[in-house]
């Protein structure tokens, strides 16, 4: 059994490991390609079926110092690669909330980080790949070769074959850590203001929200932006971290997630964090806060936790004001609440969900149908804003949400290879 990021979905599914890209499938059952499993939802689940994991295949192909390009199979992290490539005074083009995820699921899932604005998805920078259907086919996907399957597995949610290796571009970073402008403000209205003026001035944006307020104050919280450091690092550095363990106890019992510890949390956050500072930050702390706490998730409690992550277009930008009261209201929500803005750039995939518009992204302990409600309202909201919601976060989007998120979804499911498939796929197109 493979749990989700989320502990809500638990596959009862065959695990069969991979060392080699020419390995045998497993047979006589649908399958699906799974990494670090940090999907929240049913994304990286198959129940009944088998799941081909593919952490082992973890070599890197080629590295071009001088152009920065690499080349890796699909099981190497983002942390690994970051090993690699820092010291040489190279970056991620794009990262997401933390570095322990594969190659081949941040193609899957086209991650998307806090320079979407200026940089699009990961998807924009992936140059090829290679693609193993369960016929045996070994496909070279890019712009001109295979460019239908290029597209349908940027974002394809490891359904279109398993990606053996993946090509892409990396960003240029003499020194990888960054200035951070920390920036208390008082409502929704003061983030939409600060995100268009930090649009133009830094690379890296992210705020987080009081998922508590509500009336005039809903929206408040801390705005980070930040820039790298212009600054040539004098020596090579090899990216460090040190990890807090969550004590195995917890997770067994309840939630330490829940009105009053986040009632306080935020009270404490938003104290700490008054005003306007500056202050340089090493990379590692800035992208990755949470990955500092091996296992973070327990924190939740046995029943898991479920995400939701939405992004609705700037036309209808003032209905988050209306989740975000919904959610004040509910007294649920977590302690890492995100609100961000992403960008005009296109991603090259067709099942992206990267758009133009602001995303909210909230944590919310599994209290059963008081939450499956909860979340049935806030879909409406967005559906009602055109709006869209995240598959690598999600396990309840309904049919009919996930139909109007991806309106090439019927395109799509020409390329979803015949013996691949996933509870998610399952759940939202039948």
């Amino acid at each position: 059994m493979t749990n989700s990021w989320g502990n809500v979905n638990r596959g009862d599914q065959s695990v069969h490991s991979i060392q080699f890209i020419t390995d045998d499938f497993p047979s006589g059952k649908s399958l699906l390609p799974i990494g670090m499993r940090r999907s929240y939802g049913d994304v990286c689940t198959n129940s009944n079926g088998s799941v081909i994991d593919s952490t082992r295949l973890s070599r890197f192909i080629r590295f071009d110092q001088v152009n920065g390009v690499l080349v890796c199979e699909s099981g190497v992290t983002f942390w690994e690669i970051l090993n690699l490539i820092v010291p040489y005074g190279w970056f991620l083009p794009v990262t997401p909330g933390t570095s322990f995820i594969t190659i081949g699921g941040a193609v899957a899932n086209d991650v998307h980080g806090k320079n979407h604005h200026v940089a699009g998805s990961f998807g924009c920078f992936v140059r090829s790949f290679g693609l193993r259907r369960s016929d045996g086919q070994v496909l070279l996907c890019d712009n001109v070769h295979n460019a239908d399957y290029f597209a349908a597995t940027i974002g394809g949610l490891g359904l279109t074959g398993l990606i053996t290796w993946v090509e892409f571009s990396l960003k240029r970073a003499p020194n990888p850590d960054v200035h951070v402008e920390s920036i208390e403000y008082r409502s929704y209205r003061d983030f939409l203001a600060l995100s268009e003026a930090t649009e133009k001035t830094h690379e890296y944006h992210v705020s987080w929200v009081d998922c508590l307020a509500n009336g005039s104050s809903a929206g408040r919280g801390v705005f980070l932006r930040a820039n790298h450091l212009s600054e040539t690092l004098d020596s090579a550095r090899k990216p460090t971290r040190t990890t807090r363990v969550v004590p195995a106890v917890v997770g067994k019992g309840w939630s330490l997630v829940n009105s009053v510890s986040l009632r306080l949390f935020n009270k404490l956050y938003l104290h700490r964090n008054s005003g306007t500072r500056e202050y340089n930050e090493v990379f590692e702390k800035y992208f990755y806060p949470l990955d500092a706490i091996r296992d973070w998730n327990r924190i939740y409690g046995r029943k898991g936790f479920y995400q939701f992550q939405c992004v609705v277009p700037f036309e209808n930008k003032l209905i988050i004001t209306d989740l975000l009261e919904l959610i004040s209201k509910s007294g649920q929500g977590s302690f890492l609440s995100v609100l961000k803005t992403m960008g005009e750039i296109e991603s090259p995939g067709m099942m992206s969900f990267s758009r133009p518009g602001v995303t909210l992204a909230l944590d919310f302990p599994n209290l059963g149908t008081k939450t499956t409600d909860l979340f049935r309202t806030m879909e409406l909201i967005v559906a009602h804003a055109n709006g869209a919601l995240y598959p690598a976060k999600d396990a309840l989007m309904s049919v009919e949400m996930f139909k109007q998120s991806y309106p090439r979804c019927d395109e799509f499911s020409h390329y979803v290879d015949p013996a691949f498939s996933s509870d998610f796929w399952r759940r939202v197109y039948h």
